[in-house]
């Protein structure tokens, strides 16, 4: 191994060397339990961001755990077509050449927007690569490819033959820029300073006026009708009279509706079925026009008079003018008030009628409520909170509008009869097609992305090999803010045509936010590319932070400095990596031979080896990888680097051979079961190492997942050994207090409790000297010198340092004081939590039993302290 680690060395051809091997394939005729993931698809629009990042690198945790533990799993890539926003940036490329898609035609236009896909897919795959994603590339799947296209139609038509797809007009959200029909979460409500324009309409029979107030005095021009509450006792006297439309002059009838809320203004709404969801609702109840006063691009048609050609914004103004000058506009009064934009182009998103096609939500979404229920069938959210935001969107779902006035995407399977208007919906086309005409309109993205799970293994075919044993699929990963977009409807599509969940879990994790906790974004310039990173400080350690650095469900602050200290991580390993390579002497994998004397460094480290793969194995199945990541840096940084390793310097440098060779052997074993487990956090640094350790296959990611060894638990060593630890800790901490170097040999006296634990002292005298470098080592038992000392008092034992002319008895007496408080805030704790009736009732009997451990521990080491406080006041 080379003596500096450079990430950028040991990962170029890493990646290509396991797509040779063709480790990351599936293997269904292994014999062995499948377990399964889907990738959530990027859209093929650009780069990946650190959001992909952080979802692609918990799902290749997952993979490779699974893998190395002897599943047959399968990870399957796959990227969507997007349709709005890869359109949106094929068209903008276009403009910069001087051209819109109509200049080019339809089929010209789909060819370069599939030059385009293919050079972003590229782009992505480079990058899936430089993340080091163990992905099954012979599965790869795209939202618009044959397979997927099938499974499209097939179950478009099966819906609309059930009667759960219709065609219908109705009010829609229409994003103008794009020229298309948007769905109800596809529009993101900003909070912006409006105004009320109070206005008056005159009564037809001259009797009076009413005062009515509208946010979009542009859409009033498709006023068919004014409502008020049936209730309401001043307009009662009102219900079936006229009102005069200002400046169009046309007849409104005035209806009564429990629509309108007396409270709320004037208590009189004016009605605009074309262009708001509930005058539209309104306005069918009561036989109102419905007249369309917009083009689709936001301009007013020849339906707004003389306000023809001009933009819906520039006509607000206009109108406003209009009235001030007709002397109806009563007064503008300023409001806050929330209005939706476009999630892709950013617009102001206009309520639209028009005639679309729909999904009738309620039957589906009650089936995937009814699914929740179910134990053992339900879908699990990772925290359980998310169950509930996706309950609550599921209770209130409305219709959804699926078709997308784009060319870029799935066309809908459906075709009208150019003479009798006759709606046909198929997989394929009439078979006396001249005499139809196909739907132009294109479905929804998220209407291909639903069936993901299942689209990818081979649906419609249900005999189809990936799809038989890989679905349901075991876990799928995902941000929060897509719960309404994927998540719910992968749920009741899965459902619907599979009968089953298509997951069993739902991982959530949260949003990556800069260091300040705001959102990333190209307005702000703190957008985070994650290939820069990978330059700089490897791949591994983006993984490592991205993994660890927050709980399930929570956001992800993003700095610098913290990718840096993961280096600083690797870095370590590294190091210690050679040290113990270079003292194997050439030790073979099966020469490793763990049956030799031990010592109690070498029954210590084995024995937290196997307390750390039971806790990483049990973190990560609940996906808690911060957790996994605390356990495994505390291992290896503080168990393994700082103690053991400078502990098997003792034998490695000894005489004793028969040590050496164990030794070597605790080195080897101890690295490769640690080089496991850290693997899929950080896949490239562990396969360099275990490359160059002596190991039993071709790969790391073949390994086996370390299990836990009875055999090489050892309790009381354990114990032993903190004894150890905790002598020597203390011994620093006294020379720190009184600024004496390590190197600097003092005398040093050890007080055991019994005789049992001066026995360990005893064996151990070698540790004692190496690490605390004492002048002389006194051990007894119960005994103390009656010179001047600076003590510490550890679990058995109290050490004694005779510092003359170094200490200063009142300031030791002051620090001793310190600890008195400390042990005696710990006895109460304890004693606080031993004393709760509830808790020693219900709590298990080992863990009660701990608590009772620690009371005797701290009153011991009170009590010692206390002793020590008096006999220095004595001296």
């Amino acid at each position: 191994m080379p003596t500096k680690y450079d990430p950028q060395s040991i990962e170029q051809g890493r990646y290509d060397w396991w797509l040779k091997g063709e480790f990351f394939k599936a293997q269904p005729e292994s014999g062995k339990q499948p377990y399964s993931i889907v990738i959530p698809p990027p859209n093929v629009t650009g780069k990946l961001h650190l959001g992909h990042a952080w979802d692609t690198t918990l799902q290749d945790i997952l993979i490779r755990m699974k893998r190395m533990q002897g599943y047959d799993a399968l990870w399957l890539p796959g990227m969507d077509h997007a349709g709005i926003a890869t359109q949106a940036k094929v068209e903008a490329k276009l403009r910069e050449e001087g051209v819109s898609r109509y200049d080019i035609g339809r089929e010209k236009f789909l060819e370069k927007t599939w030059q385009w896909k293919e050079e972003y897919a590229g782009t992505i795959r480079r990058q899936w690569a430089k993340l080091g994603l163990a992905l099954d590339y012979s599965r790869e799947r795209f939202t618009l490819d044959e397979g997927l296209s099938d499974a499209v139609k097939e179950v478009f038509v099966r819906l609309y033959e059930k009667g759960l797809i219709y065609r219908g007009k109705r009010i829609i959200n229409w994003d103008p820029q794009a020229k298309t029909a948007l769905s109800d979460i596809e529009v993101i409500y900003k909070d912006i300073e409006g105004a009320f324009y109070h206005m008056e309409y005159p009564l037809a029979d001259g009797s009076g006026k009413l005062e009515i107030a509208t946010t979009r005095p542009e859409t009033m021009l498709g006023d068919t009708g004014i409502a008020v509450n049936p209730k309401d006792e001043r307009y009662a006297h009102l219900v079936g009279k006229t009102a005069i439309l200002p400046i169009v002059g046309r007849e409104l009838p005035i209806v009564a509706d429990d629509y309108v809320d007396m409270e709320f203004g004037t208590g009189v709404v004016k009605m605009t079925p074309a262009h708001d969801p509930n005058d539209f609702e309104v306005g069918n109840r009561h036989n109102l026009e419905r007249i369309i006063v917009m083009n689709e691009d936001g301009t007013m048609n020849e339906n707004a008079g003389k306000y023809q050609g001009m933009d819906r914004f520039e006509c607000r103004k206009q109108i406003v003018k209009d009235l001030q000058e007709m002397g109806v506009l009563i007064r503008i009064e300023p409001y806050m008030h929330s209005v939706g934009h476009s999630e892709r182009t950013g617009v102001v998103v206009e309520p639209y009628l028009s005639a679309q096609w729909f999904v009738k939500m309620e039957p589906l979404a009650k089936a995937a409520l009814a699914l929740q229920q179910k134990e053992t069938e339900k879908v699990n959210f990772v925290p359980n909170r998310f169950e509930n935001t996706y309950s609550r969107w599921m209770e209130n779902v409305h219709d959804w509008c699926i078709s997308r006035q784009l060319w870029w995407g799935h066309q809908i399977p459906a075709w009208y009869h150019k003479e009798t208007g006759e709606i046909y919906v198929g997989k394929e086309a009439p078979a006396d097609e001249e005499n139809w005409t196909r739907d132009e309109d294109v479905l929804d993205t998220w209407f291909s992305s639903a069936l993901w799970p299942f689209s990818t293994m081979g649906w419609p075919d249900t005999e189809a090999t990936d799809f038989k044993r890989y679905y349901p699929t075991d876990t799928l990963v995902t941000a929060y803010d897509i719960i309404f977009f994927w998540v719910s409807r992968m749920i009741f599509q899965g459902l619907e045509f599979t009968g089953e969940r298509p997951f069993k879990d739902v991982l959530i994790h949260g949003l990556v936010r800069d260091g300040e906790g705001r959102k990333m974004s190209k307005s702000l310039g703190n957008g985070v590319d994650p290939m820069d990173v990978i330059e700089k400080y490897g791949a591994d350690s983006l993984r490592y932070f991205l993994a660890t650095g927050s709980s399930p469900g929570q956001d992800l602050r993003y700095t610098t400095e913290k990718v840096e200290a993961v280096w600083n991580f690797a870095n370590k390993i590294w190091n210690a990596s050679r040290f113990a390579l270079m003292n194997m002497d050439g030790l073979k994998y099966d020469e490793i031979d763990l049956s030799g004397e031990k010592s109690v460094a070498d029954k210590w480290i084995l024995t937290r080896l196997n307390e750390t793969i039971e806790e990483v194995t049990r973190l990560a199945d609940k996906y808690e990888f911060g957790e996994v990541g605390r356990h495994l840096h505390n291992f290896i940084w503080d168990d393994f680097c700082d103690w053991y390793i400078e502990m098997a310097k003792l034998p490695l440098y000894g005489e004793d051979e028969a040590a050496k060779k164990t030794t070597r052997s605790v080195l080897a074993y101890v690295l490769d079961n640690t080089m496991r487990l850290l693997h899929p956090l950080m896949p490239f640094v562990t396969e360099e190492i275990w490359q160059n350790l002596p190991h039993d296959g071709v790969s790391i990611t073949q390994a086996s997942w370390p299990v836990v060894k009875q055999e090489y638990i050892f309790d009381q060593q354990s114990q032993d050994m903190k004894l150890l630890m905790d002598i020597i800790r203390a011994v620093r901490n006294i020379r720190a207090e009184v600024n004496t170097p390590m190197s600097k040999k003092v005398p040093m006296y050890i007080s055991a409790k019994d005789q049992a634990t001066l026995a360990v002292l005893e064996a151990n005298k070698a540790y004692i000297e190496k690490f605390c470098n004492p002048e002389t080592l006194t051990l007894g038992e119960n005994s103390q010198p009656t010179v001047k000392t600076m003590s510490a008092v550890v679990s058995g034992a109290e050490l004694f340092l005779p510092l003359e002319g170094l200490i200063d008895v009142k300031a030791e007496i002051e620090r001793l004081t310190h600890e008195l408080e400390k042990w005696d805030k710990e006895v109460k704790r304890v004693q606080g939590k031993l004393s709760n009736e509830r808790f020693v009732s219900k709590a298990p009997e080992a863990v009660v039993a701990t608590e009772r451990a620690k009371e005797a521990d701290y009153l011991e080491k009170f009590a010692t302290v206390e002793k020590r406080i008096t006999e220095l006041k004595n001296m």
